[in-house]
């Protein structure tokens, strides 16, 4: 972790981009309440296939004109060298420098990812095209992506993307905080120093966790799995469990030097909330 202890603690929370104008309004309303805790960033989705692409340049834009600086998703997936060029430069007129640059999954039923193939790619072609305008990150997998043929092929893609100059990286969610620490000292066994931001999912529906841990390969530790199944349908219960679990495993990564915390809202205010007023923050 020794990499990591001489990086600031930024936070920064993700929102997907609402479909209806009831779920603009509202979150509207989230990011005021987010914006009080002076957040570095907020980060905003790109839907399987591009299918949520304007919106989601709409959101990042609506988000940058209210003072927070944004992080729009870019996806390999059904985009050309065209048109992820022309995104790029929307978002530098409108004054956006940082991109989450993802490979994406392929949505069912199409044949044919596009031209990148691979995150590394898009990144090379993001610093390709624009130099150092924009701070890229990138996805990490303390628990190793769910496709991965191995956990070291793992590391040496994630390298990849690295090298390829990303700024930072944001990992998918976990619950097991010795898988994060045990990714960072394999990072820097292979010489990667820069900020592995722990991603954070606050528990909030017990069927809906279950499903998104599957495709993604998050693992939930079976004495989580067996008082989660205890709750049944409370779903206050079920978020009150929730929050104190993740308070303690925030709490345990900031002790040990992590450098921030990336919260997957999903477009919801109060249990983040709730678990960012329980940490003792520096």
């Amino acid at each position: 972790m020794q990499s990591q202890k001489k990086y600031p603690q930024l936070f920064s929370f993700e929102f997907y981009p609402p479909k209806t104008e009831e779920g603009v309004k509202k979150l509207e309303v989230v990011h005021q309440q987010f914006a009080e805790l002076k957040p570095d960033f907020y980060s905003v989705t790109f839907g399987a296939g591009g299918s949520t692409r304007d919106k989601t340049y709409d959101t990042v834009v609506k988000i940058q004109q209210n003072g927070v600086s944004a992080a729009p998703h870019l996806s390999c997936v059904a985009s050309t060298k065209a048109n992820i060029r022309d995104i790029l430069q929307s978002y530098k007129d409108n004054n956006i420098s940082k991109i989450v640059a993802l490979r994406g999954d392929l949505p069912s039923g199409m044949m044919s990812a596009g031209e990148f193939r691979y995150a590394n790619e898009l990144v090379d072609f993001i610093r390709e095209e624009t130099g150092d305008y924009f701070q890229i990150h990138v996805a990490g997998y303390p628990e190793v992506h769910p496709q991965a043929q191995s956990a070291t092929e793992d590391l040496k893609n994630f390298k990849r993307k690295v090298d390829a100059g990303a700024n930072a990286v944001i990992t998918q969610y976990f619950y097991n905080v010795d898988a994060y620490f045990y990714f960072v000292d394999a990072c820097e066994r292979m010489g990667i120093d820069i900020p592995i931001v722990p991603g954070i999912m606050p528990i909030t529906n017990y069927s809906q966790l279950f499903r998104f841990s599957d495709m993604c390969g998050a693992d939930i530790p079976r004495w989580m799995r067996k008082r989660l199944e205890c709750f049944g349908d409370d779903r206050e219960a079920i978020i009150d469990f929730g929050v104190d679990v993740v308070t303690d495993l925030c709490q345990r990564l900031l002790d040990k030097g992590a450098p921030g915390l990336h919260f997957y809202t999903m477009n919801h205010s109060g249990p983040t909330l709730a678990i960012w007023n329980n940490l003792t923050l520096k």
